[in-house]
């Protein structure tokens, strides 16, 4: 590459290089002619010199027109959080044009007023430190809205001519975007667009294009470029995992538990199996009636060391993600699906929590062990179901595997018993499951079967999360708490006056436990309205975390609870491992080469589990949206081959423009719209969730079901629409007009998903005294 000659009066390209580099601040052309003492055609001179540099590629033109070494980063940047380990927080580069992978900077944080999180984004001053780079906050930015994803659609623009459209992938946007430049992406593909322009004037221009959602199991895909969701594992990170999954697995250190009956019983499509379970009476007489109870938990603190490639992975993930067509998980599928994952007949690395329950179903005490496991089976819930409940299915099973699911049963009776006693939230709320056939096509949309068995792996489980937190709590250890707080005094006022629309007195004087709101549910047991009722009293509730500072857990009625039974595909579980091996001494013996040696937590990290809670909290939000999303998706694409017909509703919530409603069986959410539902004024009633026709013919509350015609279905956003059954083509006659009378569109020129503001037939009545 040739340089730019520098010329008589003005400093070397080598110069302005060396001056770019040293500064301490960003560097634009008034700083250099400043340094260099440049004044008149000078200044001009400048002005093509730093241009030629720029075209040579010597130099690279930053945001807010400052200069900086090709390839490297400038002094003042836009940064985006991507990682917290430990006490450290990382970031990235907003934008990267840079050779190679975008660097990672620490973030100096001392002083800062309001916690960083993954997300942020930061103007932030960088200074190259050693080997890497250091970041020095200058102020937190508002989150970028600049960039859209979702699927390129033909359809009719201006004119009556055909158009390139951008369909978001976002059930809230209100528009299609006319597409300038897509690049090499055709129609039909998932992409990541930049908007440009203002008003009229915004275009699409195509950035990336991600791949094509609608092929064969690819509908997750619009979640996990929407959400960001790492979904690709590293060159290194593998090249580890495949080093750690040939540790030698040995007795050493371990408790020795192969000749016990141990099994798991898991979902019939699991994919990985963390837990396994073991049962029989206690003979000692002190313990009459009681049991002695094993859950092994797959040991992936063995196998996923702090500090190592598979660790970053793992903490930058948070979690597994669950999508009906993938799994994307939080470890590498060498230890996810292999090595780590308890199958039966085969030696498996588990941390042992030793349980002696009482014949009341109290865990009177508590011990962990490192131990090497041999399943006997691996059931799933319905087979576990068949085997107690028919004689016939108990012919299946091997002889040494019925009498431990029996003792399973039999200890579960107890548990079941203390679990009655404590009154937990019982909010037992249908779960859609969408079954793909051979060929990634729908088969089938069910509310999934809730049954004993998994009612009984769920109490083994919370009995050792619980002896989990009080172990680490008595060893006087950092626990990663699972907390769930009280709900608050607002949200306990508006179910309040939820609840008086149905007549439901609801004293705010009480003390509110688990229970208050179980009598509640028993009040409605034998009511259509139930499933609202659970609805509500779930709004409630305040969203669970993760935290070193206790505060209970509201829900299960428990004072003490932590995340332990499922280290494959959590964080939080791993962090809690590790705790437990600091706390019992149960580093395993050797040194494994190319690995860390260290499987217990650390002090660094012990230091920093307040921001790690954060962070995987975060992390734990955005997989359960994900994953509701991309449920939506599915069954809008199901439901798209039955637009224009009538299906069964349930109004879900009411609102001043409409209210939206979900098919029964099916789930998905749908607006109707206020403008759909005739020339009548309606009158919203705040504190009742209703909308109510002028002279009190029609009434429309959530909970009510009723029929409702299909008008559109968006798989790629999840979106549903309806209208009333009796509803005219084209709307009703005296339904207010569009802003602009064009139907479809809004003076923009955008193709209209939805409408804001208040129709010409709604009025707004205000809360209810």
């Amino acid at each position: 590459m040739k340089k730019p000659k520098p010329q008589p009066g003005l400093p070397s390209p080598d110069q302005i290089l060396r001056f770019i580099e040293t500064s301490s601040g960003p560097v634009g052309k008034r700083e250099i002619a400043k340094h260099f003492a440049l004044h008149g055609n000078d200044k001009i001179a400048l002005k093509a010199l730093l241009k030629d540099m720029t075209d040579e590629g010597l130099v690279d033109l930053a945001p807010g027109r400052a200069f900086h070494k090709h390839g490297g980063l400038p002094r003042v940047t836009v940064l985006r959080v991507v990682a917290i380990e430990g006490s450290n927080l990382w970031a990235v580069p907003d934008r990267w044009e840079g050779a190679g992978p975008p660097p990672r900077l620490r973030v100096m944080e001392q002083g800062r007023k309001g916690a960083l999180g993954i997300g942020d984004r930061i103007l932030a001053r960088t200074e190259e430190r050693g080997s890497g780079h250091v970041a020095h906050p200058m102020k937190r930015l508002q989150a970028s809205a600049e960039m859209v994803i979702g699927v390129l659609v033909e359809n009719v623009g201006p004119g009556g001519k055909p158009m390139v459209w951008l369909r978001p992938a976002d059930k809230r946007a209100r528009y299609d975007f006319a597409v300038a430049d897509r690049g090499d992406a055709a129609i039909g593909d998932l992409v990541r667009a930049e908007l440009t322009g203002r008003g009229p004037a915004i275009k699409a221009k195509v950035i990336d294009r991600i791949g094509d959602p609608f092929a064969p199991r690819s509908l997750s895909m619009i979640a996990i470029a929407r959400h960001e969701i790492p979904h690709v594992f590293g060159a290194e990170t593998v090249a580890e995992a495949e080093r750690a999954a040939k540790l030698p697995l040995t007795p050493d250190g371990r408790e020795d538990l192969r000749d016990l009956p141990i099994v798991a019983i898991d979902p019939i499509d699991a994919r990985d199996h963390d837990d396994a379970v073991w049962a029989i009476p206690d003979e000692d007489p002190a313990n009459k009636g009681g049991f002695r109870a094993i859950v092994a938990i797959a040991d992936v603190s063995f196998y996923v060391r702090p500090d190592g490639e598979i660790d970053r992975e793992a903490r930058r993930r948070g979690n597994s993600v669950y999508f009906p067509d993938q799994v994307v998980p939080m470890l590498p599928e060498t230890l996810s699906a292999g090595v780590c994952s308890l199958k039966a007949g085969q030696d498996r690395a588990a941390m042992a929590c030793h349980l002696v329950i009482d014949r009341h179903g109290k865990v009177t005490a508590w011990r962990f062990a490192r131990a090497l496991v041999r399943l006997r089976a691996n059931i799933a819930y319905e087979h576990a179901q068949g085997a107690h409940d028919s004689s016939t299915a108990r012919d299946e099973w091997d002889a040494d595997v019925l009498p431990a699911l029996d003792n399973l049963w039999a200890c579960w009776a107890l548990l079941a018993k203390a679990r009655a006693a404590r009154a937990p939230l019982d909010l037992d709320l249908p779960e859609r499951q969408v079954i793909l056939d051979e060929q990634g096509g729908i088969a089938e949309i069910r509310v999934r079967d809730r049954l004993d068995s998994m009612r009984l792996i769920e109490d083994y489980m919370i009995a050792a999360n619980v002896a989990a937190a009080r172990a680490l709590e008595a060893k006087k250890s950092p626990v990663m708490y699972r907390i769930h707080e009280p709900p608050s005094r607002e949200k306990l006022i508006s179910l309040k006056d939820y609840l008086e629309t149905f007549e439901q007195s609801f004293a705010l004087g009480q003390v509110i436990t688990p229970a208050v709101f179980n009598r509640l549910i028993d009040g409605f047991s034998e009511d259509d309205r139930l499933p609202e009722i659970m609805q509500a009293i779930l709004r409630s509730q305040t969203q669970a975390y993760y935290g070193p500072a206790n505060a209970g857990h509201f829900g299960l009625a428990l004072g003490s609870y932590a995340h332990f039974t499922s280290p494959i595909r959590r964080y939080a579980d791993l962090i809690v491992h590790r705790a437990l091996v600091d706390a019992y001494r149960l580093e395993v013996p050797g040194k494994p080469k190319d690995l860390p040696a260290r499987t217990g937590l650390g002090e660094a990290d012990a230091k920093g589990l307040s921001r790690i809670g954060e962070a995987i909290s975060a992390l734990e939000r955005r997989a359960m949206e994900a994953e509701r999303e991309t449920v939506d998706r599915y069954v809008a694409a199901y439901l798209a081959t039955k637009k224009g017909e009538i299906v069964v509703a349930r109004i879900t919530g009411v609102q001043p423009f409409g209210f939206f409603a979900t098919v029964d069986g099916l789930g998905g959410d749908g607006l109707v719209p206020v403008s759909t539902l005739g020339s009548e004024r309606f009158y919203y009633d705040e504190a009742a969730r209703t909308l109510d026709s002028e002279h009190g013919r029609v009434s429309y509350t959530t909970g009510q079901r009723i029929e409702l015609r299909l008008v559109d279905a968006n798989s790629i956003s999840g979106a549903l629409r309806f209208e009333r059954p009796d509803a005219p083509e084209g709307g009703f006659r005296n339904r207010p007009p569009r802003r602009d009378g064009v139907k479809g569109r809004d003076k923009a020129g955008k193709h209209m998903v939805g409408k804001r503001g208040r129709p010409a037939n709604i009025k707004h009545k205000g809360r209810r005294r």
